[in-house]
């Protein structure tokens, strides 16, 4: 069964980016997905399916206060 991600939603993958970051912001989600890394800002873009197997956690959105 896919998961649920959509545009706000923070997942945490199994490794970590370059810079020492794990956590990034769903950007973009449709057939492929466009992160936001949450420590430097890079940009990622991958399949969905990839996504799916790299996810570790999807943390909870952010609310706005």
């Amino acid at each position: 069964m896919p998961m649920i991600i959509e545009p706000g939603d923070r997942v945490e993958l199994k490794k970590q980016h370059p810079c020492g970051g794990s956590t990034f912001r769903v950007l973009r989600s449709g057939m492929d997905v466009l992160l936001k890394c949450e420590v430097c800002g890079s940009l990622i873009r991958m399949t969905r399916r990839d996504l799916e197997k790299r996810t570790r956690t999807i943390l909870p959105k952010e609310t706005e206060r």
